[in-house]
């Protein structure tokens, strides 16, 4: 049976944990907020898209048409697909990180916490802005 002081670094430690997820899930919706209010003229979705296949293909003006309807026809389904995987892949997401904390020390554990969320980060903010549906 655990002891009282062990129980009470074990609530502290799920406590921790679960005052992690809240701020790095508020801190990424305040973040997206003050990105997309920044920048309200950067195009969103397909157009962002098919800009930056623009600049890195030199599409002809045919091409940029065509590949403009296609994302645009697809886009929405594409959408609300990941809208349904999301929450999965999230839970998934917060099961790994648990396993993987559960293994560390104290130490290690808050520099897997900064190194994981400057990665979410730096992914999060390649694929803003319509990379992914």
């Amino acid at each position: 049976m655990l002891n009282r002081s062990t129980t009470w670094a074990v609530v502290l430690l799920v406590a921790t944990f679960g005052a992690g997820v809240v701020v790095g899930v508020g801190g990424r919706a305040i973040w997206a907020r003050y990105a997309e209010a920044a920048a309200p003229e950067r195009p969103r979705g397909p157009d962002r898209l098919v800009t930056e296949l623009d600049h890195l293909l030199r599409l002809t003006p045919a091409q940029r048409d065509t590949i403009h309807t296609i994302l645009q026809r697809r886009w929405a389904r594409m959408s609300n697909v990941w809208e349904t995987v999301r929450p999965r892949f999230d839970s998934m997401r917060a099961e790994l990180d648990s396993e993987v904390l559960g293994q560390l020390r104290p130490d290690q554990q808050v520099k897997y916490r900064d190194h994981m969320a400057r990665r979410r980060h730096q992914k999060d903010k390649a694929d803003s802005g319509g990379r992914r549906p």
